[in-house]
């Protein structure tokens, strides 16, 4: 058995009992990513030898009985996350050199914990995109193919198909991610992996690379809904240095995992049957809610009446907090600088954003600066924020008749590199069925549960209650066990 054939929750039960070190894991995984990731292009910064030394720090812990609960596990970081020591870019140009001094309050509670760190994984140009195709370091390939036309180069999503593509390729064991809009449960969906966003402020944001700060959200990526409920309680907690950050206890996820469905009330919400959805789309979605009430649990309709306003409301939201946060990058405090002519300020400022900003990036950046503007304020974001409050309140009155929302993942199965890339709209049509669970600040998890006509994987979503990932991660695991997913992608490392 190759050891990049355990899960997490395996890997642990493996080491625990000594029929697996973690040098031997993570030199599997090493093996793994410089095969694979020539052409998957996962990662930006690969970090093997130190990981190695790590695993051998590692195993010496857990020698002495001091093993923490992720002790010797192999995971991947994605490049959003600040890494003291190591190069941290957030997929632009603009911060290609950036070493930062401090650790970021995610990644470190999993260094705690006795985690392993493989490097820095690839992301749209700071988490903008919905398939890692405008990271400044090249594209990342999704590892599944379609069956009548396996050359076609696939997107695994965005904005953490990295993380995403890694994980599905066996280059890591479970990586970080970060979810704006749906950047977790889409790239998972795509790549036939879990992934959860936790409910806002569950997941400290210090020392994450700001997108959207209301809406931005740390969270795990894995093989199992298992394996994301016991990365999740490592990666949570509250943090007096970020200010969103939730001051309340941590659950034990994966016991929750197990707990089941019975007498669960299963929101299906009118709203998410989108004129044109694929019908294949729309049968998993019915086979889902079936799967749950063999279960045990209950399906209700529901109504959350202002889910046809959350894409333009997000696409308001988001550029206009990412127009505030990325004002920093200037070239005179961090980050790249270019020449300015004559030494003027203002031209310093324009050669720096304009040579170190991506096409994606300064699009963002322009709408959000014009609905900002003297003049478009009250007409643009103070409605936008107006219609976010009535997004919240639906599902409130939603959560009287349900304790769990059930929907599509996303729109399509994995689209092609070169298709949709000319038409913005199109591509901001992706997020759909995610971005209302992150203008509510709601917990929401992608769980593979089919595939599509060309083999391609499918994926469904559970919405849950303000800070009940515990009901989310059970829902979850139900249709995991039922869906029986065992498709992997083609591409893979030798054993």
């Amino acid at each position: 058995m190759n050891p990049t054939d355990f899960t997490i929750a395996g890997a642990l039960a493996a080491l625990n009992e000594g029929a697996l070190s973690s040098v031997e894991l993570t030199g599997a995984y090493a093996k793994a990513i410089e095969q694979l990731n020539p052409r998957i292009n996962a990662y930006i910064t690969p970090t093997l030898d130190q990981a190695m030394e790590a695993a051998q720090a590692s195993d010496a812990r857990r020698a002495r009985g001091e093993a923490g609960p992720l002790e010797g596990i192999p995971l991947g970081i994605k490049d959003l996350f600040c890494t003291a020591g190591t190069r941290t870019t957030a997929g632009s140009n603009i911060l290609g050199s950036f070493v930062p001094p401090y650790e970021s309050t995610v990644s470190g509670n999993l260094l705690r914990d006795g985690a392993v760190f493989l490097g820095k994984l690839n992301l749209d140009e700071f988490a903008m995109g919905s398939s890692n195709t405008t990271s400044a370091f090249g594209p990342v390939e999704n590892p599944w193919s379609r069956a009548n036309d396996p050359s076609k180069r696939l997107v695994p999503g965005g904005s953490s198909g990295g993380s995403a593509a890694a994980v599905a390729a066996r280059m890591a064991a479970g990586a970080t991610a970060t979810d704006t809009g749906g950047s977790i449960r889409q790239p998972a969906a795509f790549c036939g992996i879990a992934g959860i966003k936790p409910t806002y402020g569950r997941c400290s944001r210090f020392g994450i690379v700001a997108f959207a700060s209301s809406l931005d959200q740390a969270g795990p990526v894995a093989r199992t809904v298992e394996d994301c409920a016991i990365l999740l309680r490592s990666m949570a907690g509250y943090d007096p240095k970020d200010s969103t950050s939730a001051n309340l206890p941590v659950p034990d996820f994966a016991a929750a995992v197990q707990r089941g469905v019975k007498g669960l009330r299963i929101g299906v919400p009118a709203e998410y049957t989108l004129p044109g959805m694929p019908a294949e789309i729309s049968k998993l979605w019915e086979q889902g809610l079936a799967w749950l009430r063999d279960a045990g649990a209950t399906t209700v309709p529901i109504t959350l009446p202002h889910t046809k306003y959350a894409l333009p409301t997000y696409y308001i939201v988001a550029p206009a907090e990412a127009s505030s946060n990325l004002a920093r990058y200037d070239g005179v405090r961090f980050g790249l600088r270019e020449a300015a002519k004559d030494s003027d300020l203002k031209d310093l400022y324009q050669r720096t954003r304009a040579k170190g900003f991506g096409a994606e990036v300064r699009r963002r950046i322009m709408i959000g600066t014009y609905v900002l503007s003297a003049g478009y304020y009250d007409a643009y974001y103070l409605k936008a924020q107006k219609v976010r409050a009535l997004i919240r309140r639906d599902f409130e009155e939603a959560w009287a008749s349900c304790d769990a929302i059930v929907t599509p993942a996303t729109p399509s199965a994995a689209f092609g590199m070169d298709e949709r890339q000319d038409d913005p709209v199109k591509m901001y049509l992706n997020d759909v069925f995610t971005v209302t669970a992150n203008l509510a600040g709601l917990p929401g998890l992608a769980v593979p549960a089919g595939l599509d006509a060309q083999g391609l994987p499918l994926g469904l979503q559970v919405i849950g209650k303000p800070f009940d990932e515990e009901t989310v991660f059970a829902v979850g695991h139900a249709i995991e066990r039922a869906a029986e997913f065992r498709a992997l992608p083609q591409l893979r490392a030798a054993a």
